[in-house]
């Protein structure tokens, strides 16, 4: 059991009063001289200071009930191998110190000491919908592939939920990457159940962790996942946004990055796809940054120069890949190729109509460019380019 800190106790306490106003945590804290002072005050001061800032309805919480709850939820933590890290300890991710609004604290689960986690690489915030298409999940692990071909190997953050969240979380795993997931519940409750697995092997493998600033017992409700998306963002160097609606939490936190003037980025998608239309307004209203080459994107995020190789002259590997056919074949495959180059997301039966040929001859083909790993294909037939692997 880790040693009493009255200080964390303190901060622990005021962390469950203003988890959702901590300007007004913070401002208590300044105005008393510090989290333990606050429980020495007297009483008056508390509700002064409450009554200027119009909070008044808070000063009945901050008591000594309150602060004592704190203290038995710390030793409760230690005992199931959680912590809680108040505001400027050693483990306290420290881009969270540059925001406006960070937690007064965060919980944290992980095989190892949180300051050998969040101190030793920078963090990168992989997001977007939950109705993940195919062609948001395929490049969502490229991306991630490709960051963790980088000199500089970050760690990716993000919030465990369906979709792009956990197939980040999984890519990152994968490809050996350490991953944060950061919760909208308690730390005692990995939600949705679906992700009960992955979120347990974060939690177990060395350099990866589960967080939040919600107090254990906390569950899953529509405005606790608004609250989290701030610390994905605060805590992140740079944030990619891989598919999202105009509207989403994906959204939402790429507009927070932007506002913590962090680095945004967006794939881009087809104009009519639903799932593609945050990305392509933030990208139209330069708050993100396009993502086309991902050697570019490894550059531009500062972790030097990626150890891959990108299908840069996409023509060239598709005739390399098939140099053994004959002649006609190569080429009917190639012309195939080029136009799902030229129009990304096209659909076959718009292939059929731009190259006049049958849809046998060319859903045969394009099953062939998919088995072979250079174009990928969603359910609803739209064909696009791939990477390459390195």
């Amino acid at each position: 059991m880790e040693n009493f800190n009255e200080e964390r106790a303190c901060l622990c306490a005021l962390n469950r009063i203003f988890g959702f106003e901590p300007k007004i945590g913070f401002g208590l804290i300044e105005a008393l001289g510090g989290a333990a002072a606050v429980f020495k005050a007297n009483q008056n001061e508390i509700n002064d200071f409450l009554w200027s800032c119009s909070r008044a309805r808070f000063a009945p919480l901050v008591s000594g009930s309150a602060f004592e709850s704190a203290a038995m939820e710390l030793e409760d933590l230690s005992r199931k191998g959680c912590r809680f890290i108040g505001f400027g300890e050693p483990g306290y991710p420290k881009a969270l110190l540059e925001c406006d609004d960070p937690p007064l604290g965060i919980y944290y689960k992980g095989s190892l000491p949180p300051e050998e986690v969040f101190d030793k690489r920078p963090q990168v915030a992989v997001i977007g919908t939950r109705n993940l298409s195919y062609y948001g999940r395929d490049w969502c692990r490229n991306i991630v592939e490709a960051l963790s071909k980088a000199r500089i190997k970050p760690m990716i953050i993000s919030g465990l939920a369906l979709g792009v969240d956990v197939t980040a979380h999984k890519a990152a795993l994968d490809f050996g990457l350490p991953t944060a997931g950061v919760m909208a519940t308690g730390i005692d409750d990995i939600y949705p159940p679906q992700n009960v697995k992955v979120g347990k092997q974060m939690a177990d493998t060395p350099g990866c962790a589960l967080i939040t600033d919600y107090p254990p017992g906390t569950e899953a409700v529509r405005i606790n996942f608004l609250r989290r998306n701030r610390i994905i963002a605060g805590m992140s160097s740079a944030t990619i946004l891989v598919e999202s609606k105009i509207r989403g939490g994906g959204m939402m936190t790429a507009s927070l990055a932007y506002s913590y003037d962090r680095d945004v980025y967006a794939l881009p998608g087809r104009i009519d796809d639903p799932l593609s239309q945050g990305c392509n307004m933030l990208i139209r209203e330069n708050i993100a940054a396009p993502i086309g080459d991902l050697a570019d994107l490894v550059e531009r995020l500062g972790l030097g120069k990626a150890e891959m190789s990108l299908k840069a002259d996409f023509k060239a590997e598709v005739e390399r890949s098939y140099s053994d056919l004959d002649e006609n074949s190569r080429r009917d495959i190639l012309k195939v190729a080029m136009a799902v180059k030229a129009r990304r997301g096209i659909g076959i039966d718009d292939l059929c109509s731009l190259l006049g040929w049958t849809f046998s001859k060319v859903s045969r083909i394009v099953n062939t460019l998919e088995c072979d790993g250079l174009i990928s294909v969603d359910l609803l037939q739209h064909c696009s380019p791939r990477v390459a692997k390195a």
